[in-house]
């Protein structure tokens, strides 16, 4: 499984044993996340109980997030330029039959899903996913210096860079 495609699991509601398949399908990978970051997120998640671990993410990533999840607005806000980009993603979406779950098409879980299964993503997408993330990161820590989310927003920042490399 495709690194990227294991954060975007990382990134599903918590549910019994998310952390420990997440642990086995990171081990059948053999370093290829590149460091330890993603590794680090999942332990500190693990420590935690269910309830802690519901608790933490919808602090985080749900409700009023102290980081929104979504690229678009990351980098736009609610604009125009942000409703073409998600009509471009959603376009995307569909293509390589990602289901968005309920969520609209900016948010990182179904575009980490599209990074991983498209060979060309949208060139305005590359271009500022690094920062999108970059700027997600910032406002969580702001507000929680050792949210462990900071290190799974570490992670997908790590790959992102390749992206750019690979563009």
């Amino acid at each position: 499984m495709n690194p990227l495609m294991l954060m975007a699991e990382a990134l599903r509601y918590p549910r019994p044993n998310q952390v420990s398949e997440l642990y086995t399908k990171v081990s059948k990978l053999n370093g290829q996340l590149g460091n330890d970051t993603f590794a680090n997120f999942l332990r500190k998640i693990h420590a935690l109980s269910l309830s802690e671990q519901e608790e933490l993410f919808t602090r985080t990533l749900d409700l009023s997030p102290l980081a929104a999840p979504y690229v678009g607005y990351q980098i736009w806000g609610e604009s125009y330029k942000r409703g073409e980009f998600m009509a471009a993603l959603n376009h995307e979406m569909k293509k390589h039959e990602i289901d968005l779950e309920g969520e609209l098409p900016d948010h990182l879980r179904p575009i980490l899903q599209y990074l991983s299964l498209s060979p060309t993503p949208l060139p305005e997408l590359v271009e500022v996913f690094e920062k999108a993330i970059k700027a997600m990161r910032d406002s969580l820590k702001k507000t929680e210096k050792d949210n462990p989310y900071l290190l799974l927003f570490d992670a997908i920042g790590a790959e992102a860079k390749s992206l750019q490399v690979e563009a």
